[in-house]
């Protein structure tokens, strides 16, 4: 029996029905799906909220929003917010959603916050004092670096108690045509050897091959419409529910 950690990412902050009629952008959309991938094996939500036009948003209202009614749809499931900014928000806006938000979970990127330096140090703070877990977003060994130098600075908290330590390695982000392969993560564990809890996610028909490798490593495994559309086959997925499910048969032994 298979026991990998599943977060299902179902939309991003760049996607839309254009893209897959099925990507959720409504509230009703994330709930929805929010429940399939759940009954197809996903214990946790990796959120992104839209605004009134479909684009991508940090807005705190309808993040509370979002969140409560998932707290009553799927109440063992466990969210994580984003704080991506996607080319539109700054760093004082990652912050402000951070601190008016107070989530439970929340993914945040190095490299996007050293855009502003001077605010690292009160941002990963607040989050220690609200509680809110954080996962470093890290696309190459670079960003690796910057946490290292972070951590060694106190900018960000190593004590547990301020659950700062899990980390999400990005498979492919900067390769060409975004396409992963299962070794994209050897450098990533190479130079994080000592994380106490890592996750992947992965671009391309090799995504589930990747999450499979990265299992039998002992990491998490994040899946979904944000990262990848197709099967290894290049058909797309049907829902992301079923490639929720598709991954659930490959580490069981059983792939499509």
């Amino acid at each position: 029996m298979d026991h990998s950690y599943i977060m299902v990412a179902p939309n991003g902050a760049r996607r839309g029905k254009a893209d897959h009629p099925a990507l959720p952008v409504t509230l009703q959309d994330t709930v929805e799906t929010a429940k399939s991938c759940q009954i197809a094996g996903a214990q946790a939500l990796h959120l992104h909220v839209r605004d009134a036009k479909g684009g991508h948003s940090l807005d705190a209202g309808r993040y509370l929003e979002a969140l409560a009614e998932l707290a009553v749809q799927v109440p063992a499931m466990r969210v994580q917010i984003t704080t991506e900014a996607a080319g539109i928000f700054d760093v004082a806006a990652q912050f402000e959603c951070l601190a008016k938000v107070r989530p439970d979970w929340a993914s945040i990127s190095v490299r996007e916050i050293a855009r502003a330096p001077e605010m690292a140090q009160k941002l990963y703070g607040t989050c220690a004092e609200q509680g809110t877990e954080v996962q470093h977003i890290l696309y190459n060994t670079e960003d690796i670096a910057l946490l290292r130098d972070w951590q060694s600075r106190g900018i960000i908290h190593t004590a547990p108690e301020a659950r700062q330590g899990s980390v999400l390695f990005v498979l492919g982000r900067y390769s060409d045509g975004q396409i992963s392969e299962p070794s994209d993560l050897d450098p990533f564990l190479a130079a994080l050897p000592d994380a106490s809890r890592w996750m992947i996610c992965a671009f391309g028909p090799q995504e589930h091959a990747c999450l499979a490798a990265a299992a039998q490593r002992g990491g998490d495994l994040r899946v979904g419409f944000e990262n990848s559309l197709c099967n290894a086959q290049d058909i797309m997925h049907e829902t992301n529910a079923s490639s929720v499910a598709a991954l659930r048969e490959l580490l069981q032994g059983n792939p499509a």
